[in-house]
């Protein structure tokens, strides 16, 4: 009877133990590098859901940095993290298998738009016709800037053009830089033009337009380019900058964003999503007062630009405020405990 006690109480400390870690462990969100916007308001959202659910619920996040987008994948893919900050595109890319994602990632649910990833697609005023788009299939073998090699803005800024029927491949010199990089290029004259999506307004940017003022120009959209863009995926919308968005922007410039998209694994507990949803959307005023990239963020856009289809913790939340749910967001309920990595 001694031994049988013994074993007893030893087991329940053990279990005990077990719980105790299991409840400790946290989920992990991925981000990009430090230097960008997706490493900061990462970690402001897993600092909120700690602060708010680790003593209530026992959920625990932690936010890392990352290459961005196509690693952030790879990282979801092999369960080594559990939520993830993509751009809008990869959002569906992964859904579908399509764009630089070479296989449908079924495992990926969407939780919530966040704030807008804006295009800049810049080019020398002195080689602009209409100050539109178009004016980038004009160009001669100039040199110009998509993104730095492998990244997202490489990768979305292809999908765009092609889109767009601009024949990059024959017409432009390619030339692979990260922003800080590129912004010094066009100043010194070694490129032509760069593209720059990031959240509104970019140092890179407002460094070039500083010193360049008027002998360079933001790129215009007009109604048909967008219909182009959302025609397969319906991520992107209309983006204005003021005059003075920018130093010496004398002029409106009319351009597109499409959301940044917090994504998670479908085997993520319902429960877990659902608070975690609740506590971003519930706690938006501090998470703006953290990071002004998030000041464009709102409860009745937050499934704008989803790729994939909602996890069911997420739909739970987004139900329950009211907010109307398109088809394209929905999933068989049921394959959400089916389905794995």
């Amino acid at each position: 009877m001694k031994k049988l006690v013994v074993a007893l109480t030893f087991a329940i400390t053990l279990s005990s133990c077990s719980d105790e870690l299991s409840r400790a462990r946290p989920y992990v969100l991925t981000t990009a590098t430090t230097g960008g916007t997706f490493y900061p308001v990462g970690v402001a959202i897993a600092t909120l859901t700690h602060a708010q659910l680790y003593e209530s619920e026992g959920i625990s996040l932690t936010a890392i940095s990352s290459a961005g987008s196509m690693e952030n994948l790879k990282l979801l893919r092999d369960n080594q993290v559990q939520f993830a900050i993509l751009q809008g595109p990869f959002g569906a890319w992964s859904w579908t298998g399509e764009g630089p994602v070479s296989r449908p990632q079924t495992h990926i649910r969407s939780v919530s738009a966040l704030w807008k990833n804006v295009e800049h697609f810049v080019l020398l005023t002195e080689l602009t016709d209409t100050k539109f788009m178009m004016d980038l299939d004009r160009l001669d073998d100039e040199r110009y800037v998509l993104g730095a090699r492998n990244s997202g803005a490489e990768q979305t800024g292809r999908f765009i053009l092609d889109t767009l029927g601009i024949d990059y491949e024959e017409k432009f010199n390619l030339a692979y830089m990260g922003y800080g990089p590129t912004s010094n290029a066009i100043q010194d004259g070694n490129i032509v033009g760069m593209n720059i999506p990031a959240g509104a307004p970019v140092s890179a940017i407002t460094r070039a337009y500083a010193f360049m003022g008027e002998r360079m120009t933001i790129l215009n959209w007009t109604q048909d380019s967008l219909d182009k863009l959302n025609a397969r995926y319906p991520l992107w919308d209309w983006y204005d900058f003021p005059p003075g968005t920018y130093p010496s922007q004398t002029e409106n410039i009319r351009t597109v964003a499409s959301p940044n998209v917090l994504v998670t694994r479908v085997d993520i507990p319902e429960e877990v999503v659902y608070n975690i949803t609740k506590v971003i959307w519930e706690n938006l005023a501090t998470l703006q007062e953290i990071h002004g990239a998030t000041n464009d963020m709102r409860p009745e856009i937050a499934i704008d630009g989803l790729g994939a289809p909602l996890h069911t913790g997420a739909l739970r939340y987004y139900r329950e405020v009211g907010l109307d749910i398109p088809d394209r967001l929905l999933i068989n309920e049921e394959e959400n405990s089916d389905e794995g990595a």
